[in-house]
């Protein structure tokens, strides 16, 4: 059995997937750290992590070389851009990324979970992302989509997701969690 006391998850503690990921977190007595920076507002506090403006430059992109691999372009780009920059710190911090959203015909993952997404994929992290729209679990595998149910099995992970949590994709994180470490410790 995993020591489930040392391991880490790593998230943004934002509305949505991310608050559940930290609730779950809690539940399990697991380390929760959420990456945030001045000025942003998580709903998790737990763990909490503010980043420097050094630190967020660390995760600093070309909106131009987001926009080409989110296929996708920026309009409110200096807003959107300390996001990106922390989600950099949250996927290269957790070794497994494992996302809640909705994959798209081009096989990228909507709005900025993408971003984890695609750096992931970059970083060639072991990668799920639970498809609200399917339904249904899928791993990133020798460049596609694969269905099948993750199990988490690092010391450190990812957890990462839409705002927009249905209770298809919280059960789904509930499951995860009880098929990766057993019922919560109570």
């Amino acid at each position: 059995m995993t020591d489930i006391s040392k391991i880490t998850m790593f998230s943004g503690g934002h509305k949505g997937t991310e608050a559940e990921f930290g609730k779950l977190a809690e539940a399990w007595n697991m380390n929760e750290v959420n990456i945030s920076f001045e000025g942003h507002d998580a709903e998790r506090t737990r763990g909490i992590r503010l980043l420097t403006r050094e630190e967020l430059q660390k995760g600093d992109v070309s909106m131009e070389i987001i926009s080409q691999r989110m296929k996708r372009t920026y309009s409110r780009t200096d807003k959107i851009r300390q996001v990106i920059q922390s989600i950099f710190h949250m996927v290269n911090s957790g070794y497994h990324v494992i996302a809640v959203g909705w994959i798209q015909a081009d096989s990228t993952v909507k709005g900025g979970t993408g971003w984890g997404v695609e750096l992931a994929k970059l970083f060639n992290r072991p990668l799920n992302v639970y498809d609200q729209d399917r339904k249904g679990w899928f791993s990133w595998e020798n460049n596609q989509w694969v269905e099948g149910k993750p199990v988490i099995t690092s010391d450190t992970f990812c957890g990462t997701g839409t705002r927009f949590l249905s209770d298809d994709g919280r059960q789904a994180l509930q499951d995860l969690f009880i098929r990766s470490f057993g019922p919560a410790q109570q």
